[in-house]
């Protein structure tokens, strides 16, 4: 069946328009458009001249397209610091465990089969990565709140930060890209930016 027509329990769709003719003078800054659409319910439509449905809802937001640029970089670099935080989280505990090559070489074997998505783990931060996490999802907080003059600085982290989270936030400001949430926690803060 087709994604178009069918959606899972609770997903966000984001996609980016650049208008190509859209020449900003020397006075303005260039700014692409932010489309959106989530469901807070299944969705499955059949036949879309009888579908209506009170959980589907859309918008889309003018972004600069500078401050998206350099958002990516922060989340980027943010990913980059979970991943180093997992990795020695990951070392630390293989290292106090006593086991030999081969038993753990099996461990791990059996660990990967049963959960192919070990990257949505919640991640414990470091004071430095939790301080670098709150200025991005602060910058993210201002460039998706309706009136972003009064989007206060985040004071603590609004969802479980797992590596997952903090890629799809990354994919969600790619502008030549697209992307599909559905992490729980990550998908009630954004929508709760929304209105």
């Amino acid at each position: 069946e087709s994604r178009a027509a069918n959606a899972s329990n609770k997903e966000i769709n984001i996609q980016w328009y650049i208008p190509p003719l859209a020449k900003p003078s020397i006075y303005t800054e260039t700014k692409v458009l932010l489309l959106y659409a989530y469901n807070t319910k299944p969705v499955k439509i059949s036949n879309i001249k009888t579908f209506s449905s009170m959980s589907i809802f859309s918008g889309h937001l003018w972004i600069p397209l500078a401050r998206i640029i350099s958002l990516r970089e922060k989340l980027s670099n943010l990913k980059q610091q979970v991943e180093m935080l997992m990795q020695n989280s990951k070392s630390l505990s293989s290292a106090s465990e006593s086991i030999s090559f081969l038993e753990q070489s099996e461990t791990l074997k059996i660990i990967s089969s049963k959960n192919p998505k070990m990257n949505v783990e919640k991640v414990h931060l470091d004071e430095k990565t939790e301080e670098m996490a709150k200025r991005c999802l602060s910058e993210v907080k201002a460039l998706l709140s309706v009136v972003p003059a009064l989007s206060l600085p985040l004071t603590e982290i609004p969802f479980d930060v797992t590596l997952q989270s903090i890629a799809s936030l990354e994919d969600m400001f790619d502008p030549a890209n697209g992307c599909i949430i559905t992490e729980e926690s990550l998908f009630n803060w954004i929508i709760s930016l929304f209105h």
